[in-house]
């Protein structure tokens, strides 16, 4: 565990010790070969960041209550769906180093696996009775949904503003985040807009982590498992491009749109469009803006008093933009 994880995990030790038994009971199912699936599902659970976010922010804003861990659960199995869907749509193989759910079992029980731990999710908060979880959390599945389809539509035409890039990845990959934060704080009863404010400060630190993402793919050695330029291959759209193809003239415009449209078949063109982005001032302006946001989930804790629990969700927001995977 690196220095940041055991800051940002140390205030919440006992709690997420105990969810990982309470996650095990509500992920269980009395049917064999789904248990079988859940266990494998068990057995290689990732940092589970999101949980440790509804944990810190309830304790930041009260003492952690059986509802925290509904919270928390509810959460976890979402974010297990929507990887294993995912999974499914861009037919990967592989996640955190082990074989997806679609590569050991086909894509239409991975498919139907996803939708079981959403129902599950879904079961959990109003068996406890928890509707102000589910009202947050279901404004998040909404959101995610949408941005994917919205990057879909945009990818063919290659023409996305940064307006709906950021758009794009405040749905995808901010609001969760954000519904982490702030159902974190909804569960020990914390004011509404108490609420909203940790509901920006996961929205921030979500945008600044999809930034970092996507700065990943025009570095030439990367950490994160996938390789530099990738999402130049997919032709996906991220601020760097954008950036740089809107402060390019026309015509050098449409000779990186179409060194992009063929990176598939020639990995030289993806050399070529890095070169691109980067002389274009994409990465530079794409990391200013990661850090603007970060700073800002980080002035939204000034109003607390200092303690371990602040100093973990600013050591979190931190991690966002300095980590390596």
């Amino acid at each position: 565990m690196s220095a940041s994880s055991k800051i940002i995990k140390a205030p919440v030790l006992e709690e997420m010790a105990s969810f990982e038994g309470y996650f095990k009971n509500a992920m269980a199912s009395k049917i064999p070969f789904l248990q079988t699936i859940v266990n494998y599902i068990l057995r290689r659970k990732g940092k589970q960041l999101r949980p440790t976010i509804v944990f810190l922010t309830a304790k930041l804003n009260g003492a952690v209550t059986e509802k925290t861990y509904v919270a928390a659960s509810m959460i976890e199995m979402l974010h297990t769906a929507t990887l294993i869907h995912d999974d499914v749509v861009d037919e990967a193989y592989e996640r955190r180093g082990a074989l997806s759910i679609n590569a050991m079992w086909r894509s239409k029980i991975a498919v139907l696996l996803g939708d079981y731990l959403l129902a599950r999710g879904l079961q959990l908060s109003v068996d406890s009775s928890s509707f102000d979880l589910l009202r947050i959390m279901s404004e998040a599945v909404k959101e995610m949904s949408e941005g994917e389809l919205l990057q879909i539509e945009k990818a063919r035409k290659l023409d996305i503003t940064e307006e709906v890039y950021f758009d794009i990845i405040r749905k995808k990959t901010a609001t969760l985040i954000a519904s982490c934060a702030a159902n974190g704080a909804q569960s020990v009863g914390a004011e509404p807009e108490v609420v909203q404010r940790m509901r920006l400060y996961g929205e921030y630190i979500g945008v600044a982590f999809q930034l970092k993402d996507d700065l990943f793919d025009y570095q030439h050695t990367n950490l994160v498992g996938k390789p530099t330029g990738n999402d130049i291959k997919e032709k996906k759209m991220t601020l760097p491009l954008i950036y740089a193809l809107h402060h390019s003239s026309k015509d050098e415009r449409k000779r990186v749109l179409k060194l992009v449209r063929g990176a598939r078949s020639k990995p030289k063109n993806v050399g070529e469009v890095v070169d691109f982005v980067t002389a274009s001032g994409g990465i530079a302006y794409t990391e200013k803006l990661m850090h603007d946001y970060r700073d800002k989930a980080i002035a939204i804790l000034a109003a607390y008093p200092e303690s371990e629990v602040k100093a973990a969700l600013v050591e979190l927001a931190h991690y966002t933009t300095q980590r390596n995977k």
